[in-house]
């Protein structure tokens, strides 16, 4: 099958996988904007300063965008530097592989960013699942949004951190074991 195989929305929260030089995927959280948003013309997205997908993306063009429920694979894309062998996650739920085009760049207070047009290519469900909505995972995807914006000079790390105490309840109270977990692992790579 090719093309994407879940229905894009405003920004559809996924984990990416690029090659890098040392013949490893990093792994890293990715937000895939419908078309419209980014680009007039397409699915994109957005990094932001020299990241390995950066880095990843201009060099070699291409990836792995992949949607996972496991908030503990979420939480160390976004925050730790996370590599492996292979280009699809165990935990994926479905996957595409894209190719990648620069297609507008920038800087916002003193961060670089670069918005790349995503064009899918082989994609593959691994699993399809009755969807279902976990306040906890979504406090947990929350989160990990403030807490990579921490140490960027444009966000006020005192408003971030009032955020993260509030989702921190959240999970608290609406997540599961798996939910709680992510959050743990979050504080500590904090």
């Amino acid at each position: 099958m090719s093309g994407w195989p879940v229905e894009l929305r405003g920004v559809t929260e996924s984990v990416v996988t690029t090659l890098g030089p040392n013949g490893l995927y990093n792994v890293a959280a990715l937000g895939v904007h419908a078309p419209g948003r980014l680009v007039s013309d397409g699915v994109a997205a957005r990094t932001w300063g020299r990241t390995r997908t950066w880095r990843n993306f201009r060099e070699r063009g291409e990836g792995v965008v992949q949607f996972t429920r496991d908030p503990v694979t979420f939480v160390e894309a976004a925050l730790a530097i996370t590599e492996q062998e292979m280009a699809v996650l165990d935990d994926a739920d479905g996957w595409v592989e894209v190719t990648v085009e620069q297609v507008d760049s920038g800087t916002e207070d003193g961060t670089q960013w670069v918005d790349w047009r995503l064009e899918p290519g082989r994609s593959v469900i691994e699993r399809e699942r009755v969807p279902t909505f976990n306040r906890g995972y979504a406090a947990v995807v929350e989160a990990t949004v403030a807490a990579s914006r921490l140490d960027v000079d444009a966000y006020d790390s005192a408003v971030l951190r009032e955020r993260l105490a509030y989702y921190e309840a959240v999970v608290e109270r609406c997540g599961g074991p798996r939910e709680r977990e992510a959050f743990e692992r979050l504080e500590t790579l904090l």
